[in-house]
């Protein structure tokens, strides 16, 4: 890995990514999700991949979450490639958009969220 990677998140920053996420890529993904969320609360972030702050918001989220003995249903977006969808959530669940982004939805509505340093696994663990 070279420096810059290290520094600025590289290839590698996928392989750990995709273990603890479902990724939300369009409408029915999200229904799907906000489906569960009337069988247990779930979360979702949304994240900005060009951006160094949401990265190293995402990845410290991600050891958080990786401590827990339970792991909670986690779903992610990356906002960059869904902006409609992005945009769709935040109007949804009337919540201004931000980036990094976190959700925490119970029974179809948005019970938690939270943006930048304030993300934190204690919202839906």
């Amino acid at each position: 890995m070279s420096f810059f990677d290290k520094i600025f998140g590289g290839k590698e920053e996928n392989k750990d990514q995709h273990t603890i996420w479902k990724t939300i890529e369009n409408e029915q993904d999200l229904a799907k999700a906000i489906e569960k969320s009337f069988q247990h609360k779930i979360g979702i972030f949304k994240h900005s991949t060009s951006c160094f702050i949401s990265r190293t918001v995402l990845k410290n989220f991600e050891k958080e979450i990786n401590a827990l003995d339970e792991k909670p249903e986690l779903y992610y977006l990356d906002l960059l490639a869904h902006r409609p969808l992005s945009g769709k959530i935040a109007e949804d669940f009337e919540i201004r958009h931000e980036s990094p982004q976190f959700l925490v939805i119970e029974n179809g509505k948005a019970v938690s969220n939270a943006s930048h340093q304030h993300i934190s696994a204690d919202q839906i663990a």
